[in-house]
């Protein structure tokens, strides 16, 4: 049996029963032991407690590391307190077993604030805490040395510190626990400690204002940045010091606290959070907002990256926005989006045009001199593509004159030349088109919205449509759907005799019972467009169903209901079979769900939590489900900034069977335009 031997310099506690050997039902217990790094930086050893996670002797997982910075005048002992601490928390699953790090600080006597000082007598702490530290840290103990497993806490000058360590270096740390810290803008008041132990001095002066200032949070959330994110989780009492100068009292910590957390709110790339306790500057303040810190940061932590977003982009300098994706065969794929400018050559012709390419092959561009959105790219037996969206011009030359949002049907062959395009709309009045399928006999269904009369008269507001194109281009016939509100549909699938819609509907559509809010709606149509009925889907907020397909004869939507992801699946008669959800705790949402062979199917939208590992922002998601909707798998993958997601919050991402059983994925994303440009990549 291999003997793990601690590489450090003594053991300070030894729990009863050893590492692992705990009584069953009882806390597992973590071990703290000491040790030292040398620092080139500072000239001298880092002293050190470590806490080891259960199980840490007898492994070989790496781990998520805590660098946990102590206050003006304490020790590396002090933070010991929340041993206890992490050993519930870890052994109920509620944080991820992690090594903390608890260094001793005595430098300028114990005043450091955790910063280079430039003072006759002052040392360069934060490189040594940064540099030397952290690359002794990951070569003794089984660290992932990645930013995503970083965080660094503290409390009063450690709260500081921590705050000036994670903002200054995002490379190295991606959160950050700021208790009660002893941070002061635009300089400390004249009674302040930072003032006294050369942490901000320079040469023979024992504080400079302008190096003060420069090291200061508002100097770094100046230079933050959305491609390295930083979360901070911000706690003071509500009992801290009150300074007897009125003139200072803008300087007492709970005050100071508040104006960190909405300056760095406001911040690009940083998320705050802000908690205000009973207690004054004290454990008894420090105790449980570190138990609610890492309980809200641990589970964000990760021994291994997110899934990068693929590149090449697709788009233009200026706004680009996906349009859909469809396979073509093997590793080929054709997709469809708006450009703001040309694309590969192609004539521009104003505002946004629609592009269809089949990278490496053809491109094709194509539109008016007003707007042109694409929402459908599907694939046609011959090798050709059909897609549709919405004109503001005169698209197929046979509307003159019009400036209102028109529908339209394309046609496309294999190598990209446009056979016909099909415009319809009520004169005057918005109808975009959001949805398109294949229709068995060539032709296609269109679904959007009208705010006029396709069919009929106008129930109030936007109507939904369902449309029904010949495989020539003509349109053989317009069933419209609406209530008294704003209905709008978003996506439309075809069985062999049936085919079902998908939207939001302000008020109940006729034959649904409302639930209160925007309900999502499915709606199953016959193929000759005979309404047979409709179901509303949600809770009692606003929900939305975005994407729709059929899978072993059942029909299955997605969307989003109270914030989450849900799938809902359907029989032809309209009885429901099944409803899964997935709640990652924060924003998520379906907008596409694409069939497989074993009657499952693959749900692809967006989260803005945790699900497996997050990459910043609004991330791409994938869920299997099995043909009962019990969730087989979940993936997410994206950049630090958002994917899916556009400013009016609505989702703008598509998806596709391709013939092995693999799923394209095309969106919007903003990693590295504020205008938006387009992936388009295999779901991992």
């Amino acid at each position: 049996m291999k003997r793990f031997l601690i590489p450090v310099l003594s053991v300070l506690v030894l729990l009863i029963g050893g590492v692992g050997t705990a009584e069953a039902g009882r806390t597992r217990p973590g071990t703290l032991v000491t040790g030292s790094a040398p620092s080139a930086a500072l000239g001298e050893d880092i002293h050190y407690t470590a806490y080891l996670p259960d199980g840490y002797a007898s492994g070989t997982d790496r781990y998520p590391v805590l660098y946990l910075l102590h206050g003006r005048g304490d020790t590396m002992a002090a933070w010991t307190t929340v041993k206890s601490t992490l050993d519930d928390l870890i052994q109920a699953e509620k944080i991820p077993p992690l090594i903390a790090i608890l260094p001793d600080a005595p430098w300028s006597d114990r005043g450091s604030w955790y910063v280079d000082s430039q003072y006759q007598s002052g040392k360069a702490v934060e490189t040594a805490l940064t540099d030397d530290l952290v690359q002794n840290v990951d070569a003794t103990y089984r660290t992932a040395p990645i930013r995503q497993a970083r965080l660094v806490g503290g409390y009063s000058m450690g709260g500081a510190g921590a705050l000036r360590i994670a903002l200054a270096h995002p490379d190295l740390f991606s959160a950050a626990i700021v208790l009660s810290p002893a941070v002061y803008t635009p300089l400390p008041p004249a009674d302040s400690s930072a003032r006294d132990y050369g942490a901000y001095g320079v040469g023979d002066q024992l504080f400079d204002d302008q190096r003060y200032q420069e090291l200061n949070y508002p100097a770094l959330l100046a230079r933050t940045s959305p491609d390295l994110p930083v979360q901070l989780f911000i706690a003071v009492g509500d009992d801290e010091w009150a300074n007897p100068d009125p003139a200072d009292a803008r300087h007492d910590l709970d005050f100071e606290s508040e104006a960190l957390y909405n300056a760095a709110r406001r911040a690009p790339g940083v998320s705050a959070q802000m908690r205000i306790l009973d207690g004054g500057h004290d454990w008894s303040v420090w105790a449980p907002a570190f138990a609610q810190a890492i309980q809200y940061l641990g589970p964000t932590l990760s021994t291994v990256p997110p899934q990068p977003l693929p590149t090449p982009l697709l788009g233009t300098a200026g706004t680009d926005w996906a349009g859909g994706i469809a396979s073509a065969g093997g590793d080929a794929y054709t997709v469809g989006f708006a450009a703001s400018a040309s694309v590969d050559g192609q004539a521009y012709h104003g505002k946004l045009d629609a592009v269809v390419t089949r990278p490496g092959t053809w491109t094709t561009e194509f539109g008016t001199a007003a707007d042109e959105r694409l929402y459908g790219v599907v694939a046609q037996p011959d090798g050709g593509v059909l897609v549709a969206g919405y004109t503001k011009g005169d698209l197929d030359g046979q509307h003159a004159g019009n400036a209102a949002d028109d529908a339209f049907v394309a046609s496309l062959d294999a190598s990209g030349t446009v056979r016909w395009i099909t415009q319809f709309g009520a004169a005057g009045v918005a109808d975009r088109a959001y949805g398109l399928a294949a229709s068995p006999d060539g032709g296609a269904y269109v679904t959007g919205y009208t705010k006029g009369a396709l069919d009929g008269a106008n129930a109030g507001d936007k109507d939904t449509f369902l449309a029904g194109v010949s495989p020539s281009g003509q349109l053989q016939w317009v069933r419209q759907l609406g209530g008294t509100a704003e209905d709008k549909a978003f996506a439309v699938t075809a069985g062999t005799s049936d085919v079902y819609v998908t939207g939001t509907a302000g008020s109940p559509l006729p034959g649904a019972t409302g639930l209160g809010g925007y309900d999502g709606f499915v709606a199953r149509y016959t193929d000759s467009g005979t309404l047979s009925w409709v179901k509303a889907v949600g809770g009692s907020g606003d929900d939305r169903l975005d994407g729709v397909t059929v899978s072993g004869g059942y029909a299955v939507a997605t969307g989003t209901a109270n914030g989450d992801l849900i799938a809902v699946s359907f029989s032809s008669n309209g009885s429901e079979r099944w409803t899964t959800t997935v709640d990652s705790g924060a924003a998520d949402g379906g907008v596409a769900v694409v069939a497989r062979s074993d009657g499952g199917v693959d749900l692809v939208g967006y989260t803005r939590g945790r699900v497996t590992v997050a990459a910043g922002g609004a991330d791409v998601l994938r869920v299997r489900l099995s043909a009962k909707g019990a969730v087989l798998a979940k993936s997410q993958f994206g950049s630090p900034r958002d994917e899916v997601v556009d400013a009016f919050a609505e989702p703008n991402l598509f998806a596709a069977a391709a013939p092995d059983g693999r799923v394209l994925v095309a969106g919007l994303t903003f990693a590295s335009s504020s205008s938006g440009d387009v992936f388009a990549t295999f779901a991992p």
